[in-house]
């Protein structure tokens, strides 16, 4: 670590709360980037396979973006409010309706994902008029008050105090020894009476919504079985009660299969919350609801920094060219080599408990060697190595122990290939040298 990132480490610690980690046993500053690859302050360059938590979408100094950025800057409007028309807003918003399948939908523009999750769960407890929620166990659905009341990670809690009544659900835990010989009809059957038992057990009177990651970030890129969120939308609708699906992680063709993560079960929800990637790094997030439920608030509201002018600008040429350029189908093809190439690799090493994922959002789930128990010291372990080979992921799970990466939509066959090989090659080595330890 040079002179430069020490000082810059140790100014980080003094003035920046503890709890906000900072990869690697010695962090890097990115300085610059370009295309799918970032260069540090020491003069290392990185293929980029965890794009700042999922948020550049389509890579590093995309020109469209860039050029569409300096448009808005030129006209010296960076914010006039949305106590004003915004044309960007609009037209963004116009785009997202449509794309989501929600029968007359509206949209409302926040800043992250959180204010997003905290904008439905406002949507559907007024629409409900009840404080109870439903969410999925090992969730994550951001850091404020309310977003970490539907948290499911103690990782990620920092009390039980909430806004809102709780009741978790199974659906994302396969892991679990009553569920681990379960083929995945008989788990949504069972998901499914546990759903019902909690709301006759659980519960008291109506509830406001489920709230669901259809693959859960924070989680470790862990996910339901196709059709299990259906199987409990036909429950839900049984009892009015809401269903939205948090897509910030999982929206705008990531996981190759549909442009929205939700698309795999066949559902269209009632609402659906985005941020991340749709800014390609400018900061936007949002509901798109049906208009009845967003229509519904008595009061007034508004976002002062949700649909200014530069995030639209960015957010629309970001949207643009994610569908001029099919990046969903180029997620479905990459992200498949991937997977493949990961899951046969993994074959043979008793350091992978599990490949997993869908497109260009899938993670590598790392066990020791003789007890099969989840192991975040491999994790950090494959973390460091790789990012020694030229290569950026990220970490997370329930346990620490998985290594989850969500490369650019923009990622090339060859890149593809140098990322697969770099990944297999770690693994590998990490496994041989357990071996001779045992």
């Amino acid at each position: 670590m040079s002179d430069r990132t020490e000082d810059l480490l140790a100014r980080h610690r003094a003035v920046i709360p503890n709890w906000v980690a900072l990869y690697y046993d010695h962090p890097i500053e990115i300085v610059r980037g370009k295309g799918n690859r970032v260069t540090d302050a020491e003069g290392n360059t990185y293929l980029d396979f965890f794009t700042g938590i999922l948020t550049n979408m389509i890579g590093y100094d995309v020109a469209e973006v860039r050029q569409a950025v300096e448009r808005q800057l030129a006209t010296g409007v960076v914010h006039t409010s949305t106590a004003y028309l915004l044309r960007g807003q609009v037209a963004l918003a116009e785009k997202i309706a449509k794309l989501s399948g929600i029968k007359d939908a509206k949209v409302f523009f926040t800043n992250s994902g959180t204010e997003a999750n905290e904008t439905a769960l406002l949507l559907a407890t007024y629409a409900r008029k009840t404080d109870q929620v439903l969410a999925m166990r090992q969730s994550y659905h951001g850091r404020s008050f309310g977003a970490i009341g539907v948290t499911s990670n103690r990782n990620w809690k920092n009390n039980s105090y909430s806004p809102l009544n709780v009741h978790f659900l199974h659906g994302a835990d396969r892991h679990l020894p009553q569920f681990a010989r379960l083929s995945d009809s008989d788990y949504i059957k069972v998901c499914v009476e546990d759903l019902r038992h909690v709301l006759a057990t659980a519960t008291g009177g109506d509830v406001a919504c489920l709230i669901a990651e259809p693959i859960q970030g924070v989680g470790g890129f862990t996910m339901a079985p196709d059709g299990l969120f259906l199987a409990y939308k036909d429950v839900l609708d049984e009892h009015g009660i809401l269903f939205v699906s948090d897509e910030v992680q999982t929206g705008w063709g990531r996981t190759g299969q549909s442009f929205w993560g939700i698309g795999n079960h066949g559902v269209v929800p009632d609402a659906m919350t985005f941020a991340k990637g749709l800014g390609n790094g400018f900061a936007v997030g949002g509901v798109v609801a049906r208009g009845d439920l967003l229509d519904s608030l008595h009061a007034v509201g508004l976002s002062t920094f949700g649909g200014n002018p530069i995030s639209m600008a960015a957010a629309n040429a970001t949207l643009d060219y994610v569908l001029d350029h099919d990046l969903q189908a180029n997620a479905a093809r990459t992200g498949s080599s991937i997977i493949e190439g990961l899951s046969k690799a993994a074959e043979g090493l008793s350091v992978v408990g599990e490949v997993r994922g869908k497109g260009l959002m899938f993670a590598i789930e790392m066990v020791d060697p003789v007890t099969g128990e989840p192991s975040p010291a491999l994790a950090g372990r494959m973390m460091e190595e790789t990012r020694t080979r030229g290569l950026l992921g990220g970490k997370g799970g329930l346990y620490g122990n998985v290594l989850r990466m969500a490369p650019p939509l923009t990622l090339t066959d060859a890149e593809a290939e140098e990322g697969l090989g770099i990944l297999v090659d770690v693994l590998e080595e990490i496994d041989r040298e357990m071996r001779v330890t045992l």
